[in-house]
This record gives structure tokens, sequence and C-alpha cells, in this order.
């Protein structure tokens, strides 16, 4: 189209291509702007998610450490004979010792075939004259009474190997059966004496084709055991461990158990009195608070330093065509200029902060120890311009948890009905989770959609600005390509004319 067409500069001499990129690079100057302002908003939406990435990081470090209970239960124990008997601390915060004697271990329930079967591991059993059917398997559970049942399916497709699989993963007993004898066996999972009834009761039973008929077994681990035709018993009975506890006769059905938050593991009988004591392990308590510390330092420093990280107005975000008359090291140095200061004095960011100092600083109430931080050897930096960083008394904290490392559990992490009763862990977690959702909203997550926080729909909002400028831009100098065209015609019609006038008077002379 004869519009479009664009005349370079022919009959002005003028280099019409440059003067209309000087005349857009004046016409881009609002484009690049907005561009710069994106770019800003995409490194202030990063700088924000970094925060709640180091928010988080805090957070986790508090609930693995000082918020929880196990981590103030930490002992040293000594056991007088570790071969007989083994201790291990769960969650009890207060010293304990005692003496156990082991009379007897707890022992698991048995039965086995009492005689050869003629099953093979080679062919389906459907094909050795075992019927589909579904097997029950009753076995003592870790609470020492009789479970409900498992049921077991036997398909067409079952071996007796895949049928042994299936037993030993969905039921309370093991089963191994020896493919050179033909006979199965089947022992308890869990070890005791189920009072008045069997360990383990398999059904059905009794009818040709029938699993546990053909596999010659009874119908549960007494029968087995009191059989004593030849080759019997075919099974025992399980047993509780019997033991003096403290001097007091007490039987449990596990050889491993809890009493006050302190497991013992049985290992030998008839060891005589083996006696076990405990001590708090203060530097294993003083290194999570100390790991704590260093954490909640290590964030409120970045914190404050985005806060008060300058901004220079000077430099902003570099446009595609200044990177490209600068060298790599230029770019560098002018964007950490440029970058610095996205979050300075940011209202979300120094709220946290000094909600953060506030959580510490207020005293627990309500618990029987401790009530703050200083009390148990923790304060604030005296140098204001570390922003409240804690300093740590090592000798005073091991000396407050010592003597009492549960009122130093409860000062973190007691669970009151407020903020006042509230442990000082469980308050900073709050403070944490309140901020972290704060900046999602401005700031979303990284696989968040632009239109669900509100940097996200500022962003969107540049983007439609920069399409419709572009158009404009567009249109801008496709009107200059039209203007010059229009004079260079303008001129090449002035030469020819002149030209021939100047035939003419030069035809008449």
């Amino acid at each position: 189209m004869a519009s479009n067409m664009r005349i370079g500069g022919l009959a002005s001499g003028m280099d019409i291509d440059q003067i209309v990129t000087d005349l857009m690079k004046a016409e881009r100057i609002p484009l690049d702007k907005l561009t710069q302002k994106k770019q800003f908003l995409e490194w202030q939406r990063d700088d924000y998610r970094e925060m709640n990435t180091s928010l988080l990081e805090l957070d986790t470090q508090i609930f693995d450490g000082v918020f929880k209970q196990g981590s103030y239960a930490k002992k040293t124990i000594s056991v007088s004979d570790p071969a007989a008997l083994g201790v291990k601390n769960i969650n009890s915060t207060v010293d304990f010792s005692g003496t156990v004697q082991v009379d007897t271990l707890a022992k698991a329930a048995t039965m086995f075939s009492k005689a050869s079967s003629t099953i093979n591991t080679t062919d389906k059993l459907v094909a050795q004259g075992i019927t589909a059917q579904t097997l029950t398997i009753k076995a003592i559970g870790k609470d020492g009474k009789l479970d409900q049942g498992v049921p077991i399916e036997i398909t067409a497709d079952d071996t007796i190997g895949t049928l042994i699989d299936k037993i030993n993963k969905s039921t309370g007993v093991n089963a191994y059966f020896d493919e050179q004898k033909g006979t199965l066996s089947i022992i308890a999972k869990n070890t005791g004496d189920v009072a008045g009834t069997a360990e383990i009761e398999l059904s059905p039973s009794g009818n040709a084709g029938d699993f546990w008929t053909a596999m010659n077994m009874h119908s549960d681990n007494i029968a087995a055991s009191t059989d004593v035709s030849a080759g019997g018993p075919f099974g025992s009975v399980g047993a509780n461990a019997a033991l003096t506890y403290n001097g007091m006769p007490i039987e449990r059905s596990s050889n491993n158990f809890t009493i006050n938050g302190v497991e013992f593991i049985l290992k030998q009988e008839n060891t005589g009195n083996v006696n076990f004591s405990s001590s708090t392990d203060t530097d294993a308590i003083l290194d999570t608070i100390v790991k704590f510390a260093d954490k909640y330092n290590s964030v409120i420093e970045k914190v404050k330093n985005e806060l008060e990280e300058k901004r220079y107005r000077d430099f902003q975000p570099l446009t595609t065509e200044q990177k490209d008359a600068m060298n790599e090291k230029d770019i560098e140095r002018w964007e950490e200029k440029a970058r610095s200061g996205t979050l300075k004095g940011d209202t979300i960011l120094s709220g946290a902060l000094n909600k953060m100092r506030m959580d510490l600083a207020t005293a627990v109430e309500g618990v029987t120890g401790a009530t703050q931080l200083a009390e148990i050897g923790i304060t604030t930096s005296s140098n204001y311009l570390e922003g409240g960083k804690l300093v740590i008394d090592e000798d005073k904290l091991k000396a407050a948890i010592t003597a009492d490392p549960n009122g130093v559990y409860e000062l973190f992490a007691k669970d009151g009905n407020s903020s006042a009763t509230d442990g000082l862990a469980r308050r900073l977690r709050d403070t944490i989770k309140d901020t972290m959702n704060n900046i999602e909203t401005r700031a979303g997550k990284s696989y968040s959609v632009n239109n669900t926080f509100t940097l996200g729909r500022n962003l969107d909002s540049i983007d439609d600005q920069i399409v419709r400028f572009e158009d404009r831009l567009l249109q801008v100098e496709d009107r200059y390509w039209r203007q010059f065209t229009a004079m260079e015609k303008a001129i090449q019609r002035f030469n020819e004319q002149s030209m021939y006038m100047m035939q003419q008077f030069g035809g008449g002379m």
C-alpha cells in the first residue's frame, strides 16, 4: 500500500532512519520508566519471598528445638548391667532412678505343622487341592489383647509363596514355609499372654480344601502347645515379662515398655537387681537453645538490614539498550545499587521485628519456674544498633537447665489461653505465622498466580500499560514515517519542477 511506503532521504539527503530512531527514543522514555518500575517490583517481590524463606527456617528451628518437650528430656543414663536392662528416656524432664529385677522375659506364642504336607512352592494352591477362600488370622496385639482378626484372600493365582507374603505383610504373625519338609511355622509378632484364650487363632479349618487343614495346623496355639502326640507339642503359649520394679512385682506383655516417660528394654532373665539412674544432659539442652538464639539473631539481623538498606533513586533498573552499552562488571555494580532498598522502611517487617522483640521481652504468666529469659541467662544486646539480638550467659543458662529443665521448657513452650500465658517460643511462632501470611498477601509464593497477591496485580497492571504503550509507539513511529515520506515526496516534486524549469529556460537561450 502506498501509505505504508517509507522513503529514507533520497530526495532530501537526510538520514531519515536515524532521525526517526532518535525521535522514538524520546517517545520511549515513558515506556522505559514502566519497564524499570516493573523490574523493581519484581525485585521487591523476590526479596519479600526471601524474607519468608528465612522466617520459615526460623519457625522450623523453633519447632524442632526449643518448642519440643523432648529437647529438654535429654538425659545421660547409667545402668549397672546394660546386658540385662536397657533404659531410654522418652519424655521425662525430671531425673529418675530405681531398680529392676528381671524374673522372666516376655515370649511370643508359636505354632507349626504337626505333619508334613504335599504342598509345593511351584504350583498354584488351587491346583494342589486348596479352594479359593478367606483365611482369618487373629493374633495378640501390642496392647496384650487378641485382635479382631485380619482376613486374607486365597485367589486362583496364589502360590504358597505369595500367600506367605500376604500373611506376613498384613497380619499380627510371621509365617515361614519349609519347602523341604512341607511344614509351616507361625510366630506372633507381639509377645505376651492373653489371659483366658489363645494368642494365635486360625480359621477356617477342618474341611477338605481348607488351607490350614492341608498344612496340618491346629486351630490355635493353645491346642498346638497341648498336643503331646508323636512329635508334639506343636507350639507354645505366649508369656508376659515378670519383673520387680522398685520392689513391686509387675507384668508386661512386651519386653519393651514405658513407665513415667521412661522406656525399659528387658534383655536377660534372673540377673538380680539392676540399678539405673539419670542426670540432665545439660550440654545437649544448652546446644538446642544456643542454636535457636543463633538463628533468631541471624533473622533479626537480616530483617534489620533490609529495613535500613539505602535506596539509590538515581540508579534505576537498566534498560536493554543501556545494558548493551555497558560491560558485565559495570552492569553488576549498577544493579547492585538499583536493587538496594526494595524493602526499606517496610511496615510489615518493621511491625514483625517489634512484635518479635516484645514476644521475648514480656514475662510468661502462670509458670512455676522462670518467667523471663533474663532469669535463665539470656538477655538482649546492649548495642541498640544490633536490633535486639539475644546474648547468652552459658554458665547461668547451664545452671538453670540443671536446676529445672522442665521450667525452662515451660518458659519457651507453655500452652496458655492467651499471649500472656503462652510460652516465648509459642508467641514467636504465632508472630512468624502472621508475618508470613501478610507477606504472602503482598508478594505471594513462587507458584502463586499474579492476580492472587498485591504486587502481582500491580505487575499485571504495568504489563497492560506496557502493551498499550507499545501499540501507541507503533502508531507514533508510523506517523513519523508518513510525515517524512510526505516531505520526501514534496521535495522530489519540487526538484522535478526545478529541473523542468531549468530545462525550459536553457532551451530558450
